[in-house]
């Protein structure tokens, strides 16, 4: 082995100034991606300080009078709070009802992610590493879940587990880690063919430190992307199972119960009750897919100009 190899292989390639430079560069490249990335931060801002920002708290019952339930929007309440957006069928005000639903929705989307990420990240990097009947097996059970529908999965773990913040996390990390599995062992079989593996396993390194330093960074750019994609698909999975009354409970509200709860009086001409946290979810899933598709612009050299 030469020395080059062998230095090669105790040193992970870093991300130099260089390359992150001319990544944000060729991001910045689309003004619908950065369009995209300004509005989610707004998003992502109302979320965080909902509790601040929102008129009314939409969970006290102590703010709620039955006396204001289904106002049009820009109605005085009669307490005397202006209600920009209207009100529901309970009295609470739609603009802060919004801003907390966007906070639940987010809440659920990113922790089920992220813990999803780790676990798919992991098995999938272990089934390339190891190969053999360690990838075969996993391989399968990979093909067996996603071979039936996200929402069917999801239906059954929820109808098992009942309503709840933890449980629908729970239920979403089991439907989403096949995802991140499948993607990090393809771009790991690619990396395992590589001089900088050959001359790691010559050095006799340890598994994990192989691994975590140098097989896992390299396998990052494909997975970053299909993590901000299927962020955007776990927000809409969370609202379609509350739309269905199998996601959250009515006391923990999120952009699909709010939807579910006005779509009966969308007949009666009500229709702010559902339009508007409509309209957050979709702006919220929209400037996500954006951003996930520009990254992929970015991160894959096939499609780049």
């Amino acid at each position: 082995m030469s020395a080059a190899a062998a230095k090669s292989a105790d040193v992970t390639p870093p991300l130099a100034p260089s390359a992150l430079f001319r990544f944000a560069q060729e991001f910045a490249e689309s003004k619908i991606a950065l369009a995209g990335l300004v509005v989610l931060s707004i998003v992502v801002l109302i979320a965080i300080f909902a509790p601040f920002i929102s008129p009314t708290n939409p969970n006290d019952l102590l703010q709620l009078t039955i006396l204001d339930n289904r106002l049009p929007p820009g109605t005085t309440g009669s307490r005397g709070v202006h209600y920009l957006l209207g009100t529901d069928g309970q009295g609470r005000d739609m603009l802060s009802a919004i801003f907390y639903g966007l906070r639940t929705s987010l809440t659920v989307s990113i922790s089920s992610g992220l813990i999803a990420v780790a676990i798919g990240t992991m098995i999938g990097l272990i089934a390339a590493y190891f190969g053999g009947r360690v990838e075969t097996l996993v391989m399968r059970v990979v093909d067996i879940q996603l071979s039936f529908p996200t929402i069917l999965i999801a239906l059954l773990l929820l109808a098992f587990l009942g309503q709840g913040v933890g449980k629908i996390i729970v239920a979403l990390i089991i439907v989403q880690w096949a995802y991140y599995a499948r993607t990090v062992r393809a771009a790991a079989l690619v990396e395992m063919q590589k001089e900088y593996i050959e001359a790691a396993q010559g050095l006799q390194l340890g598994h994990l430190r192989i691994l975590l330093r140098h097989l896992l960074p390299n396998c990052l750019p494909p997975l970053i992307v299909v993590a901000t994609i299927q962020s955007a698909h776990a927000i809409a999975l969370e609202a379609t199972l509350s739309f269905l009354g199998l996601g959250l409970p009515p006391t923990e509200p999120s952009l699909g119960l709010l939807i579910a709860n006005g779509f009966v009086f969308i007949l009666s001409g009500r229709y702010w009750i559902s339009f508007f946290p409509g309209i957050a979810l979709l702006i919220t899933i929209v400037s996500i897919n954006l951003l996930g598709d520009q990254l992929r612009n970015v991160l894959n050299p096939r499609l780049q100009k």
